[in-house]
């Protein structure tokens, strides 16, 4: 692996250690007021636009979107660059719903309180497992992307890598909850955006498009072909995929409770609109790929490959800053998010109904060491791969699509067969899994899912009171409702 690599580990190490320091001390300098419960893990409610777009798009942002777009693009050709900017479709139709969560549930926490009220305590539970196991999982696989991606870009050991991202991460969200968090994906948003503009303007600078499009139709037609079947599966899998992710993730909802009124639809959509071409951009590098004519022994690495051919070390530089800020800005945002679960769903709901918002505050810093501390003993075992840990979650978060939908515009959903739909389609999208594969994993999960709560509801509908979701509000004895 260090044969491989495209950065001198001297450099990528000082590197590392400079944006150490720097994101650290962001997160404490964006946090250092979030001493109140509200403040520390929905930021006082009050996040603005330009923060609130920025957090959503940075988060979305993962090393898939800056590594994983251009190794697609060299495989599937067109339909894998257009394909992955699917996964905006996820934060479009996110912008209505968060203005809707918004309104609706004025003094929420969590994606586990719309459950929990809508549909009752066993739907509930059953959105609680599918939300960890699949926090868990992502927790992990970025983890591990860290530390792949880094051991790949500079010949770094993977646990050293591994361990610095996540140790800087858990290091400034403990710091300033939300508050640090949100402020770091600002920055990490101007750094990913400028430097894929930067690599995809040499890219046509260097080759050109005639170029390009010459060298592909002669030596690699089929990336041109918008009727490759495998390109078009993959097309409607990652849809499916992206908005399942997006709909039931508390990352998503904690974000809609943090912003203030009004800026949750317009954040998401602009998020939406700017992350659009990302993918496109980073995909675009790599089909000037066949044109340079040199050797792509791994397609994961053709990115960061067309990078030091065009820019030498300096690219190489700009490709390994680009990844960590995309690694960083999804891995802090989903410590924060999950560590809000567990505090509410589980710490205050199940196990200590009675906690002071003092004593929350506390549970939210040891949940956040601990999971940092979990997610690195789990990423050291290093037991499968980035692409079978993360498909493998993608029949579970399908399932949630419909129930959360209905849930939040069909008064008369059935809370019985939301929680069938969660059951039965993750059940059926882990059996395509194993049986079939995993590119029909999230589609007949998310089938089943959307059947049954179309059936149940049709047959049995249950008319439900909008207001009932306010009830975290109204109670004035309520230890959150202190801290409102």
């Amino acid at each position: 692996m260090v044969n491989e690599a495209i950065l001198n580990p001297g450099v990528a190490g000082l590197i590392l250690v400079v944006l150490s320091i720097v994101w650290v001390l962001l997160g404490w300098w964006w946090g250092r007021n979030a001493n109140e419960l509200e403040d520390y893990m929905l930021a006082g409610r009050s996040v603005g636009l330009a923060l609130g777009t920025a957090t959503a798009m940075a988060t979305w942002v993962t090393s898939n979107t800056t590594m994983v777009a251009p190794q697609l693009t060299y495989q599937l050709g067109i339909w894998g660059m257009l394909g992955y900017s699917l996964g905006a479709v996820g934060l479009f139709l996110f912008a209505p719903m968060a203005a809707r969560i918004r309104r609706l549930m004025p003094g929420g926490f969590t994606s586990g309180d719309f459950f929990r009220l809508r549909f009752g305590t066993t739907a509930w539970r059953v959105f609680l497992v599918i939300s960890l196991v699949y926090g868990g999982g992502w927790l992990i696989s970025l983890g591990m992307a860290g530390g792949i991606l880094i051991q790949a870009l500079s010949g770094i050991p993977y646990w050293i890598g591994m361990t610095v991202i996540l140790g800087i991460c858990v290091c400034y969200t403990l710091l300033g909850g939300l508050r640090a968090v949100i402020g770091t994906d600002f920055v990490q948003t101007i750094v990913i955006i400028a430097g894929i503009v930067v690599l995809g303007f040499l890219t046509i600078r260097y080759i050109g498009f005639d170029e390009i499009h010459d060298t592909l139709a002669t030596d690699r037609p089929e990336l041109l072909n918008f009727l490759m079947p495998a390109a078009i599966m993959f097309l409607f899998n990652n849809l499916l995929f992206g908005i399942g992710e997006i709909f039931h993730s508390n990352v998503w909802w904690s974000r809609a409770f943090a912003f203030g009124e009004g800026v949750g639809f317009k954040a998401y959509l602009i998020a939406g609109l700017f992350w659009t071409p990302i993918p496109i951009a980073a995909g675009f590098i790599a089909l000037g790929a066949p044109a340079l004519g040199f050797n792509v022994p791994r397609a994961d690495m053709v990115g960061p490959l067309m990078a030091a051919n065009l820019l030498g070390e300096a690219g190489a530089i700009l490709v390994f800053i680009i990844v960590f800020s995309a690694l960083a800005s999804s891995l802090d945002s989903l410590l924060a998010a999950t560590s809000d679960l567990i505090v509410e769903d589980i710490y205050h709901k199940h196990i200590r109904p009675n906690a002071t918002p003092k004593q929350m505050r506390g549970a939210a810093s040891r949940t956040i060491l601990i999971l940092g501390f979990g997610t690195w003993l789990l990423c050291m075992l290093n037991l499968t791969t980035l692409g079978s840990l993360l498909h493998f979650t993608g029949a579970f978060v399908a399932s949630t699509i419909w129930p959360i939908a209905a849930g939040l515009y069909w008064r008369k959903t059935n809370p019985t067969g939301a929680t069938m739909a969660m059951v039965l389609g993750s059940l059926a999208g882990l059996s395509a899994y194993f049986i079939i594969g995993f590119y029909v994993a999230a589609l007949v999960g998310s089938a089943v899912s959307m059947t049954t709560v179309l059936l149940t509801t049709l047959i049995h509908p249950a008319p439900f009171d909008w207001d009932l979701l306010r009830e975290e509000v109204e109670p004035a004895d309520s230890p959150l409702a202190q801290t409102s």
